[in-house]
């Protein structure tokens, strides 16, 4: 797993998993509850492993777009 903070009380895990026979990257946000204690929220994406290189070069073309600006 790898986290990624969001902010004080949130943080985006990606994971890597095994679904129904697909693999999947697995992207959630995570949130800090008032007992302290990480809760998955609703927010998150699973992507198939096949199309993550595709996914990546998307998010490239949005980090040079905005550089651009």
């Amino acid at each position: 797993m790898i986290a990624i903070r969001k902010n004080l009380r949130e943080e985006i895990r990606i994971t890597q998993k095994e679904f129904r026979g697909h693999d999947l990257l697995n992207s959630r946000v995570f949130y800090r509850n008032d007992d302290g204690k990480w809760r998955p929220g609703k927010q998150g994406v699973a992507i198939r492993i096949e199309l993550v290189p595709e996914f990546l070069g998307a998010l490239h073309q949005v980090v040079d777009t905005a550089e651009a600006a």
